[in-house]
């Protein structure tokens, strides 16, 4: 999938990578996409609760090899 912005967040561990997709998305416009490419294991969880919990849309989520990534649409 193609998203408006992608964000390596490889080797960081909870909550950085929430920590940084939420600044992420604060520079973006309502309707644009983040792409968060995450290997800790615990992101996959973190990104469900996010979502739910800031309105922001919760995409798709994948695993592939030893990346776990997750794609937000800004509310």
């Amino acid at each position: 999938m193609i998203a408006d912005k992608e964000l390596d967040a490889r080797g960081l561990n909870c909550p950085l990578p929430i920590l940084k997709a939420k600044k992420a998305l604060a520079d973006m416009t309502s309707g644009q996409t983040l792409k968060v490419i995450a290997t800790d294991v615990g992101s996959v969880r973190d990104f469900q609760a996010f979502a739910k919990q800031t309105g922001n849309e919760l995409v798709a989520q994948d695993t592939v090899g030893t990346d776990f990534i997750s794609v937000l649409k800004r509310r």
